[in-house]
């Protein structure tokens, strides 16, 4: 007759028991280091490495001078008007310009697909401010700016939009955000009065004040700077 031991099935409940709480705990941690969409968003604001200012050094296309108009940081919740301003120098051969829209994932990295990624181009322009309308911001999204240069190879877009080199004409670079900032209201309410001016133009001490840019537009610029709002 074979003996049976209750206590052995008391203790493997018991055990496996401990085992689950056991990974309950470790899973738990893991699921706190995820922060909240506002969070995360605070992470970014903190850590893109935008560039609100685009533009080279070599050629005349390459090197002139192309701005967001957006907070220095690079970073700017565009508010429920939804305007973009871009300003662009002076040059002896304008180009077109390509702006692009990329959004990404909550936690700061390239969407897989990328297939909701938007690109627009505009003429060639004189030196001028360009206010354009956005869709609504549902996510963070990359803004990227730079003239299409006669005769410039077609560079790939990266996997990753925030891992990028340095070029002789590096695009302008910003990211888009929901929630604004401080900073953010000062240049929302700048551009709505910059779109009060379409198809007229202000004096060009008046933008270089309004949005920190004063050390770049120089007497080469004129007197007063024209606003296009294209539709």
């Amino acid at each position: 007759m074979k003996t049976v031991f209750p206590q052995q099935s008391t203790t493997r409940r018991w055990a496996a028991g401990t085992a689950l709480a056991a990974g309950l705990l470790i899973l738990a941690p893991l699921a706190a280091l995820e922060p909240p969409p506002a969070q995360a968003q605070s992470d970014l604001r903190k850590s893109f490495p935008g560039r609100r200012v685009g533009g080279g050094t070599r050629g005349d296309c390459s090197s002139r001078l192309l701005a967001h108009l957006v907070p220095a940081s690079s970073v700017f919740a565009p508010g429920k008007e939804r305007y973009l301003g871009l300003l662009e120098g002076p040059s002896a051969s304008p180009s077109p310009l390509e702006i692009t829209f990329r959004p990404l994932s909550g936690r700061g990295t390239a969407d897989a697909a990328m297939a909701s990624g938007q690109r627009r181009v505009l003429p060639a322009s004189t030196p001028g401010i360009t206010l354009i309308t956005m869709p609504s911001v549902k996510m963070p999204t990359i803004w990227e700016s730079s003239y299409l240069c006669p005769g410039a190879a077609a560079t790939p877009t990266p996997a990753d939009p925030l891992n990028f080199v340095a070029a002789d004409s590096p695009p302008a670079l910003s990211l888009l955000v929901a929630d604004a900032s401080k900073e953010d209201g000062a240049v929302q309410a700048s551009l709505v009065k910059l779109h009060r001016s379409c198809g007229a133009s202000v004096p060009r001490e008046e933008v270089g004040s309004a949005f920190g840019l004063s050390d770049l537009i120089t007497a080469q610029w004129p007197e007063r700077i024209p606003v296009r709002c294209p539709a």
